[in-house]
């Protein structure tokens, strides 16, 4: 969506001043944001501090109550927004939600309004896991409407660790990105989706070892677009940093940094997922002898002997059930079309993901990718250079065509 129209209600609590991050990533990004403000919220950050983020006027109660010529205030905003977050959602805005209340211009907003709608969530541990507190959040949970992110688990404001920290900034924006393109879709819903991420590693000693530039973040770019249309995701991720992987409850993390670790970890999650999507790149070759510790540097051997790992992707097309759809990835330099569809047919995929490793702002560790899909239709679908989680979305869409 091109200068989508994000409304923000900011709650009364400490996590407040997270949601500047926000607020400032959003319009950097192209995003015309507009900013409530709640009497408590005022607490802790100024209007005039959203204002500038945002380079609009902040609104708050003062506004709501004011006369006015136009139409009504929460009316206008409502109406106006393509997508509604709430951050911190706090415990008192909770209980008005679930239960239709419209006592201040954030809930009479949320009244007025069609769209979809981010709960980001924020208390205290012990008022999170208060039973009238979590029966709200149920309760508000089974309106399609909203969505959440967060509550996460942590070091809080009081001091405690436990849950009801906020999600973070990037999470926040990552899930309005996803539902920005879904317009709060659920179409996964139900559906078990198995990803491979990264690259492996094939040591010949403790310290050393064969492997590629893979960071992980396409597959991980792909398990939240699909956690975010409803799925749920196993993630075999291989030498990656554990940090970029997302704390969901959606998301279970395998970890299998070895080609025959990846291997065992796709195998034994094969027949219960749905959908299969190997982005991982895995190595084709591993050396014949390992050494166990670090050889010292005058020992090390001048040339490797090397044996082939076995083919997963192969493999599993060769065990695939006719309910599934088993999708690759074919990161190429150069003609990247003809070895996608050798490997297309080949290793009996319905589906496959070239894309070019040779140009800027593109492949491995990149933010950013450009690919073309093809399948075994004989479909094609070129996606030019933009974020991964949109070009996630863009594979996800093309996949639920089938």
């Amino acid at each position: 969506m091109t200068n989508p129209k994000i409304l923000i209600g900011i709650g009364g609590g400490i996590a407040a001043y997270k949601v500047c991050e926000v607020i400032s990533q959003l319009f950097q990004a192209g995003a015309q944001v507009r900013v409530i403000l709640t009497e408590a919220a005022q607490q802790f950050i100024t209007p005039l501090t959203v204002a500038t983020l945002s380079r609009h006027s902040a609104y708050t109660d003062k506004d709501f109550w004011q006369p006015t010529h136009q139409r009504p205030l929460h009316i206008e905003l409502g109406e106006w927004a393509d997508i509604f977050l709430i951050a911190p959602m706090t415990a008192n805005t909770l209980g008005k939600l679930a239960h239709g209340l419209g006592d201040n211009l954030l809930t009479n907003a949320v009244l007025a309004s069609r769209c979809p709608i981010l709960l980001a969530p924020a208390t205290n541990t012990e008022m999170w896991e208060q039973k009238a507190v979590q029966r709200n959040w149920q309760l508000l949970l089974e309106d399609e409407r909203y969505h959440s992110v967060g509550p996460d688990t942590g070091l809080l404001a009081c001091d405690r660790v436990g849950s009801g920290r906020m999600a973070e900034p990037a999470i926040i924006k990552t899930t309005l990105q996803s539902l920005l393109h879904t317009r709060g879709k659920r179409d996964l819903l139900g559906k078990k989706v198995l990803i491979s991420t990264g690259g492996t590693r094939e040591h010949f000693d403790s310290v050393r070892f064969i492997g590629n530039p893979a960071t992980g973040k396409m597959g991980i770019a792909l398990a939240l677009a699909a956690v975010h249309r409803g799925a749920s995701v196993t993630l075999v991720c291989g030498a990656i940093d554990p940090q970029l992987i997302p704390n969901l409850p959606q998301i279970r993390p395998i970890f299998a940094p070895t080609a025959a670790q990846m291997q065992q970890a796709m195998e034994d999650n094969y027949l219960d997922a749905d959908w299969v999507i190997m982005t991982a790149a895995v190595a084709d070759v591993k050396p014949v002898r390992y050494v166990e510790g670090k050889l010292a540097k005058q020992d090390l051997p001048s040339s490797l002997e090397l044996t082939p790992v076995p083919d997963i992707l192969a493999e599993l097309g060769k065990r695939k059930q006719t309910h599934q759809l088993l999708v690759g990835f074919a990161a190429q330099t150069g003609d990247i079309i003809t070895p996608a569809i050798d490997k297309l047919k080949r290793k009996n995929l319905d589906a496959i993901v070239a894309n070019p490793i040779d140009l800027p702002d593109a492949g491995f560790a990149s933010d950013t990718n450009q690919a073309i899909i093809l399948d075994r239709r004989g479909d094609r679908k070129e996606i030019s250079s933009r974020t991964k989680l949109e070009l996630a979305h863009i594979l996800l869409d093309f996949l639920a065509s089938f």
